[in-house]
């Protein structure tokens, strides 16, 4: 976000305001605010914040950049403790943030757990965008940020790129679009990953799949869930996480969902957090199985894949 520029000297004709004051206030109307002393952790490089302009130079917030800061804090309130697991068993934490557009998450991460690491602590960032890439990198070398990488890859292209480590602690994917978030899936399967923090996005696919096929389910009462398009777009949601949640499971990890709180804006506000932990795959695998085939998904079992029996 940018700051205003600022007002001519004199008075705002049409409030009849003084012009700095108007000046002073967003594009939303509302005036940018020095931040109360809770709304910033202990430790936080301001500079930090206002590179990302989440403070303004003057080192105010306004409504947007307050929102933003506020759902940021809270996921790494959700993260930092999996971090802390890593490290109790080895000081070289990674971690893999795919889609990370601007890389707020990760440079506020770095900033406030990574940098203070011993060994060589490592943070990836993921992102199709070649200028954000640019601008992370350049913003990275001014901070001193030695321990983070910007990859101008796909997720898919990153499960195979010689770039990143065979394995990765902790992999994130915060509103990845298209089919990333699932890609992100596969890609914390193929490195191994301890911790999976998902924010997932754009769940038209399963949606897609449900309409093509609504014509061959008429018969099964339970198409009615989906009938309708408002309802096959909403269920093919909800659908989509479950068998997110029933992959990892099949795959040995303990599931959780949550809400985000302060995410009320967005409709992407659900948190998906895995941790592997060896846990028996059988049932969930055959659950995973047995929800495919009976709303008529088999198709997108390749997406959506148990281990293969032994």
């Amino acid at each position: 976000m940018s700051k205003q520029a600022p007002s001519a000297p004199g008075r705002d004709k049409r409030r009849g305001k003084p012009a700095d004051a108007a000046g002073a206030a967003n594009a939303t109307g509302h005036a940018d605010t020095a931040p109360q002393a809770h709304e910033i952790r202990p430790g936080q490089s301001i500079e930090l914040l206002k590179e990302l302009h989440i403070l303004t130079r003057d080192g105010k917030l306004n409504q947007d950049s307050r929102r933003k800061l506020k759902q940021v804090y809270h996921l790494y309130q959700f993260i930092e403790p999996l971090l802390q697991e890593v490290l109790a068993t080895h000081p070289d934490v990674s971690l893999v943030d795919h889609g990370a557009g601007k890389s707020y998450l990760g440079f506020i991460l770095y900033d406030l757990f990574f940098k203070a690491l011993a060994g060589t602590p490592r943070i990836y960032g993921i992102e199709t965008r070649e200028e954000l890439v640019r601008k992370s990198e350049e913003l990275a070398a001014r901070l001193g940020f030695g321990g983070m990488s910007f990859l101008n890859l796909s997720v898919a292209d990153s499960i195979s790129s010689p770039s990143l480590p065979e394995r990765i602690d902790v992999v994130t994917a915060l509103h990845a679009c298209d089919t990333a978030t699932d890609d992100a899936i596969h890609f914390a399967l193929a490195k191994q990953a301890k911790f999976i923090v998902l924010v997932p996005c754009c769940q038209a696919e399963v949606a897609s799949v449900l309409n093509r096929n609504k014509g061959k389910s008429l018969a099964n009462s339970l198409t009615e869930i989906w009938r309708h398009p408002l309802h096959t777009r909403e269920f093919g949601s909800q659908v989509t996480n479950v068998l997110r949640c029933l992959q990892l499971e099949a795959h040995g990890y303990k599931v959780s969902v949550t809400e985000l709180v302060g995410w009320e804006h967005s409709m992407k506000n659900e948190l998906i957090i895995a941790q592997y932990r060896d846990l028996p795959r059988r049932r969930p695998a055959e659950r995973l199985q047995e929800v495919l085939r009976t709303l008529g998904l088999e198709e997108m079992g390749t997406r959506f894949f148990a281990p293969q029996a032994a």
